[in-house]
């Protein structure tokens, strides 16, 4: 699959393109239904299909400070799309300049000269351009001039998990932020995930028989609640099971917020330095502070426990 950033890297000879445009943070369970309609279109008119998406997200550079909390980074989605059958991602660099783009302009620029695009598929609540003010109805107007047919697609609805709310992001952060990581998973269609760097912390877990990497997170990322969880540690290709630590450490009057993955059963492994991906399955326990040592290694044996026969049903 092809990468592009910008639109000076769109190659000079691209042909005609079956595009959709979204920041598709997460890739959720919707998005893949949008992506996948546009790849099967691509496949039917014999033609490419382009991913257009955006860094940093638009709404930090319209409303400074606003950041959401990221479900995936961009190479994490970049990879998902492939496996969806995207052959080409392309990320604008949004900046203040671009946001004051018309969606008159944008159409022209970006659909039309560089991308050539034969299809758009869009959700039906897509909207783009200065303010926003463009939208799907608008974008099959456009479609008429240019040559481009609009397609557009409904989400998905949500289970349980979102009380019969369209699939999206900003459900998915909500539940994450909640610590409900199962209920995010049916959005996600896969566990939740968070990367980072392993540094190299108090090493207490090491000193108290459960060494965990300690995962320096990418900036924005979304993670759960404070507590503890099962899940997997993603290291070089390995999947190994876990248990994760969220918080920052009562036990020992922490002030900083870590995630912290005790790969269970494993041994002499040394992760400082190398980038790693935590998976996170199922909520165990709020973080807590214990009335002795004697009571926290209880707890944390009780915990390994519970996460060993989680991860073991997971993959069972």
């Amino acid at each position: 699959m092809q990468r592009w950033r910008g639109l000076e890297d769109i190659p000079e000879d691209w042909g005609r393109s079956v595009v959709t445009i979204g920041s598709y943070d997460g890739v959720h369970r919707g998005h893949q239904l949008i992506i996948k309609h546009a790849v099967d279109r691509a496949r039917e008119l014999d033609a490419p299909c382009v991913v257009v998406t955006f860094d940093p997200h638009p709404s930090e550079v319209v409303r400074p400070g606003s950041h959401p909390p990221l479900l995936a980074p961009h190479h994490r989605r970049a990879e998902l799309m492939a496996e969806l059958g995207v052959d080409a991602v392309l990320i604008l660099p949004f900046t203040a300049e671009f946001s004051k783009l018309s969606p008159a302009d944008f159409v022209v620029k970006v659909l039309v000269d560089k991308l050539h695009a034969r299809t758009v598929v869009e959700g039906p609540n897509f909207r783009f351009g200065h303010r926003a003010a463009g939208n799907v109805d608008y974008l099959a107007e456009q479609g008429k001039t240019y040559d481009f047919d609009v397609d557009a697609v409904d989400l998905y609805l949500s289970g349980d998990a979102g009380g019969g709310l369209p699939f999206s992001s900003t459900l998915t952060r909500r539940l994450v932020a909640e610590g409900d990581v199962e209920g995010a998973r049916e959005i996600l269609g896969r566990p939740h995930r968070v990367e980072g760097v392993v540094v190299r912390g108090a090493q207490r877990g090491r000193d108290l028989g459960f060494p965990t990497a300690n995962v320096e997170t990418l900036p924005h990322t979304a993670i759960p609640a404070d507590g503890v969880y099962a899940g997997y540690l993603h290291v070089a290709g390995e999947a190994m099971p876990a248990a994760i630590s969220v918080g920052t450490n009562p036990q020992f009057d922490g002030t900083e917020r870590t995630v912290e993955a005790y790969a269970i059963d494993r041994v002499g492994l040394d992760l400082y330095g190398l980038h790693v991906a935590v998976d996170f399955l199922a909520y165990v326990r709020g973080q807590a502070k214990f009335d002795s040592l004697e009571a926290l290694l209880e707890a944390m044996a009780e915990d390994v426990k519970k996460c060993r026969e989680i991860v073991s049903a997971d993959g069972a």
